[in-house]
């Protein structure tokens, strides 16, 4: 191999490195456009049955005839199951428009779509949604987990003292991040966890942790070590923010807010700002995120220090005990999911 290797032209590989990457852009691309183009064909479907149900009264048994005959010319398309073309009409209802390819909808793939058509939204909510989804990258579990915990209402201020700490811009940045609650559902978790078992579940699945803590981050490390002194220390959760340009320290705990976490969070701060911190990097910022919180407490121990700090709780289990309890339980629920994306989502 090492002879072939010799054999060839000065550049090759770096040519062939930028040939590969060509290619997986251009499928990348290529994905895209027939995404696109998918969810175009569901919504001139929609709008097709919906017109015929105004106009000539189709009901349930024509559509599932109409599912039938399409299934029947197209068997190698898993799309054409009376239920999604009863999704097709929804999608065609909510989004009236004279062509879906503009919108930011289109660019998402249609288990997403379900999703926002699924949930009691306004159409505005709808297409922010679509929107952010599109903008962010959102899987569809982060895109659901935004939608319950209502992320468009929420004001994203966490109780801190950014704006005492940090300049205007920097204060109204960083607060963006710091939403409070922090939405975690997406985890599969239930009931008490230990701080490292959230913790590793946070790491296990760092892509959509970092969607959820917004666009921009880079994951430093678990569990980072620094010694100071003699004493060794451990920062839970460590982030880098590429356009703010600062770290972010983000300790966990599962229990209630006592003020003494506020003085260890401050201390790990410091310790990042000593060691870590450029003279090009922003103040570093620390995100205390607990199971609950009394808001006087937290704003007391946040009075006094020095570091900007906020104080978030984390939710993974935001619906009420009465609701939850009349839901199927998450073995049904995963099995129902599975059942719908073998014989309901598009097949390509």
């Amino acid at each position: 191999m090492a002879s072939a290797d010799a054999a060839l032209p000065d550049g090759y590989r770096q040519t062939l490195d930028v040939l590969k990457q060509r290619v997986h852009q251009a499928q990348v691309q290529a994905q895209r456009r027939v995404n696109t183009e998918l969810i175009q064909l569901y919504w001139s479907i929609g709008k097709e049955i919906l017109t015929r149900q105004e106009q000539q009264g189709w009901g349930g048994k024509t559509i599932a005839r109409l599912a039938q005959d399409l299934r029947a010319e197209f068997p190698q398309m898993r799309g054409f199951s009376p239920r999604n073309l009863q999704y097709m009409t929804t999608f065609a209802r909510h989004w009236a428009v004279d062509s879906i390819a503009p919108h930011p909808v289109a660019q998402l793939p249609w288990g997403h779509i379900r999703t926002l058509l699924d949930k009691p939204l306004s159409q505005e909510a709808r297409q922010w949604y679509a929107a952010a989804a599109v903008e962010h990258g959102w899987s569809r579990n982060v895109l659901l987990n935004m939608i319950m915990n209502n992320t468009m209402e929420r004001s994203g201020a966490a109780p801190s003292n950014f704006s005492r700490h940090l300049p205007t811009a920097d204060s109204e940045l960083a607060q963006q991040v710091a939403k409070d609650p922090y939405t975690f559902e997406f985890l599969g978790l239930s009931g008490q966890v230990a701080e490292r078992d959230l913790e590793q579940a946070l790491t296990d699945r760092i892509v959509e942790t970092l969607n959820e803590l917004g666009p921009g981050f880079a994951f430093v490390g678990r569990q980072v070590h620094f010694e100071v002194g003699e004493d060794d220390y451990y920062i839970d959760l460590l982030f880098f923010h590429v356009e703010q340009l600062r770290y972010f320290v983000i300790e966990l705990k599962t229990g209630k807010f006592q003020p003494e976490y506020a003085g260890k969070l401050n201390f790990y701060v410091a310790v990042v700002d000593d060691k870590l911190k450029r003279p090009a990097h922003s103040a570093t910022v620390g995100i205390l995120i607990c199971g609950s919180k009394n808001e006087h407490s937290v704003r007391y121990a946040l009075t006094r220090s020095d570091s900007p700090m906020a104080v978030a709780t984390y939710t993974y289990e935001a619906l009420p005990a009465a609701e939850k309890k009349a839901l199927p339980k998450e073995a049904e629920l995963s099995a129902a999911f599975e059942q719908i994306d073998t014989t309901d989502e598009p097949f390509l």
